[in-house]
Parts: C-alpha cells; sequence; structure tokens
C-alpha cells in the first residue's frame, strides 16, 4: 500500500480521535506518559457556562489549553480564583508545574502577576503580535 497524502480544513472528529488514540498510546509506551483532562468552570446560577479553564495534566505539568472570562466578570479576582483552583488541582495531582501560551493581546501580565515566566516567544504570530509560552513551578 501506498500512503496518500490527504489535506482538508475540515476534519473529521473520528479521524482526529483516531490520531490522538495513536499518538496517546505512542506516548503511554515510550514514557509512561498519560493525560488526564482538567476543567475549572464559572457557572451562572442556571448552571450555564460563563467562563472558565481547561487543560490536562500529564508528565508532572498542568498544560492550561484554554482560560477565558467574559470582560464584565475581569478585574474583580476571579479569573485569579480559577487559576489558583487549577494550580490546587495540578499539585494534588503530583503536579511540579504549570505551563500555557499566551498571546501578547490576551493575558501574559495576568499570568506575570501570578507568577508565571516566559520561556519562549514566537514574534510576528500573528503579525505585530508575539505568542508567549509561560511556566510556573509549583511549591
Amino acid at each position: 500500500m501506498t500512503p496518500i497524502i490527504d489535506i482538508t480544513d475540515d476534519p473529521l472528529e473520528a479521524d482526529r480521535t483516531a490520531l490522538l488514540a495513536q499518538l496517546k498510546a505512542f506516548n503511554r509506551d515510550a514514557a509512561g506518559l498519560a493525560m488526564r483532562p482538567l476543567a475549572v468552570w464559572l457557572r451562572d446560577n442556571e448552571g450555564g457556562i460563563v467562563g472558565g479553564l481547561t487543560g490536562r495534566s500529564g508528565g508532572g505539568w498542568l498544560f492550561v489549553e484554554y482560560f477565558w472570562l467574559p470582560e464584565a466578570h475581569r478585574g474583580g479576582g476571579l479569573g485569579s480564583t480559577l487559576i489558583r483552583s487549577a494550580e490546587r488541582e495540578a499539585v494534588a495531582r503530583g503536579c511540579i508545574g504549570v505551563w500555557l501560551d499566551t498571546f501578547s493581546f490576551q493575558a501574559p501580565g495576568f499570568y506575570r502577576r501570578h507568577g508565571y515566566e516566559v520561556f519562549g516567544q514566537i514574534d510576528d504570530c500573528p503579525a505585530g503580535h508575539r505568542r508567549f509560552f509561560m511556566r510556573k513551578r509549583l511549591a
């Protein structure tokens, strides 16, 4: 069989799931690496999601994949409460640190105020902005 290259901007979820399953199996077999999902939600009184944080822990680190708070909920400490909650859960899971990426137009200042440091960046990503890779060692 000769492999065929297939490029798409609309991948099937089943194909993504199959690829991820293969990658997870390889990582588990090669390094014992297993990822565990994490979500810290901010909900309204009806239980709807207003904002929150999602990520996954594995290999001794928590990766924060998405973190969002609407403008109306910023500046009152809710973001700090969410990130500290995720950090506490990371410690409970045996993690030694947290890492994430953020753009210059997003929240690098917020993360710096919470003890995160830049360990890498890409300039002009997107054009005129920077993408920061940040980490924080947990006690």
